[in-house]
């Protein structure tokens, strides 16, 4: 074993308990009004808290916060360089379809690009960057019950192009 590298973490059989979800993220921006005009007025989330010019809360359904935005340690930063490790990506849970398809038209609106959209099966999804570069997915589950499975069983998700045009044919929300 190397000196500069601790030992490997020991492996357990016993799962995680079944209702573990992942609650929140914050993300390091570089300009926090930047950051606050794509999240609530491109994709809607609603402020829920600010804190100055340094950070601020923003959620879905009045939560305390789902994103926290701040600039502690980054205000006029630059993007982390590609190779490098660190987050690849948040990813956005859509409750369905047409809430997905509402994503989309926010993002066609405030002509926001998309990296990709892929069907995995198991979800639908919408890949792009936020203005400080951070990687997004914007996705809808199917039911678990239409999730492609081999045939002894197993989960077998796929990577597809996504069909845009039949996600916006979704009925729009009111």
């Amino acid at each position: 074993m190397s000196p500069l590298r601790p030992a490997e973490p020991a492996l357990t059989s016993r799962p995680i308990d079944p209702a573990v979800r992942i609650g929140h993220v914050h993300l390091k921006v570089s300009n926090l009004e930047r950051a606050i005009a794509f999240y609530c007025g491109v994709l809607g989330f609603e402020l829920m808290q600010r804190y100055g010019e340094e950070a601020a809360f923003v959620a879905a359904g009045g939560y305390h916060h789902h994103i926290g935005l701040n600039t502690w340690q980054s205000r006029g930063g630059s993007p982390p360089p590609r190779g490098t490790t660190g987050l690849y990506h948040l990813a956005i849970l859509y409750p369905t379809r047409a809430a997905l398809a509402d994503a989309l038209r926010r993002l066609l609106a405030a002509g926001i690009p998309l990296d990709g959209a892929s069907d995995h099966g198991v979800s639908e999804a919408l890949y792009l960057r936020d203005p400080d570069d951070n990687g997004l997915e914007l996705y809808r589950d199917r039911p678990a019950e239409e999730w492609p499975r081999t045939p002894d069983g197993r989960l077998a998700m796929v990577t597809r192009r996504l069909d845009l045009d039949d996600l916006l044919r979704e009925p729009e929300l009111q």
